[in-house]
């Protein structure tokens, strides 16, 4: 069992791929974010230990330790260190687990947590030569999927991009294309609901975009979400994959964002809004990634001496709808359960990769304190076969 605090945190307004963000390089994306949450916290930004990010791109100016950049961007003072995790989809959640557990075995008091990812800004990167002046060459999109594939991986466990472990899943749990039209509409509809009635307001601090000659404006607002989406314009499209269950209305965006918490021990100095109660790693196949949540909930759960019934909020990253709703058939949860994602989830803000686990443990301490709640189980799967599980106790 862990014994770590969150004091606080922020995230950045969520961008469109290509969207109000794509001028901002990630390193200064984070460091903004970072900047704001020191500047209003109660600790000395000398206090902090390390700052531990999240980040999957790696290739391009996320300049392989976006952690330190940021770091050093954000005006920490150079005895700050910086490290940056890559556990894929699971980056942002994995980076807060490392630091709780540094805080529960006395290493240091204080951290920052969190994940940055600008799938935008990802460059094509290409391949080294193998030989004297060749002249072929490899290109790949590093924004998503595995940039210089093995083939003895594809051998072993097959080469499945991520849309297609989604179907794989709807196959085998049986989830129809109409069950995941609904989950993803219902998540626009509840993510709207709460941004109507100001809910993400306060998690989210401005960017500030330089324009030319000196002029700057700022971003305010989630891109990604639309609150104007109808069911049948919905079932319209067509699936990514012949005879698969997934959309781009059913899946999470490539998106563009950024999201930090202070985590650190119990102190008199300031009050503490939630605790990392415990967390858990699974691996799952990989051409069914998507289920891995529903094999990590219960390891996390277990470590917690607690289950699902203790739970006032369930949150399950909406990679895909299909996926979501697999796990929910494993784990016989009922996807319209009011604990399930109620202020909606990837499917309607995005899912910057680095970033969305820091986003989902920051929504879910504020979800809960504003309705009461003691305890949230947090998860997400992540490509090549994982899931991973955080354990939230409002304190």
């Amino acid at each position: 069992m862990l014994d770590a605090y969150i004091y606080d945190g922020l995230r950045s307004p969520f961008g469109r791929h290509g969207g109000a963000l794509a001028s901002v390089r990630p390193d200064d994306l984070a460091a903004q974010v970072l900047e704001a949450l020191v500047q209003r916290g109660a600790f000395d930004a000398a206090e902090i230990e390390d700052v531990i990010l999240g980040n999957v791109c790696q290739s391009g100016e996320d300049s392989r330790n976006v952690a330190r950049y940021s770091a050093l961007l954000a005006g920490l003072p150079v005895e700050v260190g910086g490290q940056t995790v890559n556990r894929l989809c699971g980056s942002g959640m994995s980076a807060a687990l490392d630091a709780a557990r540094s805080v529960t075995v006395g290493e240091a008091p204080l951290y920052v947590a969190g994940g940055v990812e600008s799938m935008t800004r990802a460059p094509f990167t290409i391949a080294k030569s193998e030989t004297p002046y060749a002249r072929q060459t490899q290109i790949y999109d590093s924004a998503i999927g595995a940039r210089f594939p093995n083939p003895r991986i594809a051998q072993m466990h097959g080469e499945y991009p991520m849309p297609q472990t989604a179907d794989n899943l709807a196959q085998d749990y049986q989830i129809t294309r109409e069950a995941s039209d609904q989950f993803g509409y219902a998540s626009q509809v509840r993510f709207e609901t709460a941004r109507a009635r100001g809910f993400f307001d306060a998690e989210i601090t401005p960017i500030t975009i330089k324009g030319r000659k000196g002029a700057t404006h700022e971003v305010t607002q989630d891109e990604h979400p639309r609150p104007d989406v109808q069911l049948e314009k919905m079932a319209s499209l067509r699936t990514i994959f012949p005879e698969g269950v997934t959309t781009a209305a059913n899946a999470s965006g490539v998106n563009d964002g950024a999201a930090m918490l202070m985590i650190g021990a119990k102190t008199d100095r300031a009050k503490p809004r939630a605790r990392i109660v415990a967390g858990a790693i699974a691996g799952v196949p990989p051409r069914i990634m998507g289920i891995g949540p529903a094999l990590a909930i219960p390891k996390a759960l277990d470590r917690a001496g607690l289950n699902m019934n203790d739970m006032d909020l369930i949150e399950i990253n909406e990679a895909f709808a299909a996926q979501v709703l697999a796990c929910c058939k494993h784990l016989d949860l009922d996807p319209a359960d009011s604990r399930m994602n109620p202020n909606g989830g990837a499917i309607a803000v995005g899912h910057p990769l680095g970033a969305s686990g820091a986003r989902i443990i920051l929504t879910a301490m504020r979800h809960l304190e504003e309705t009461g709640g003691r305890y949230a189980c947090l998860s997400m799967c992540i490509g090549v076969g994982q899931g991973i599980a955080l354990i939230l106790e409002r304190v």
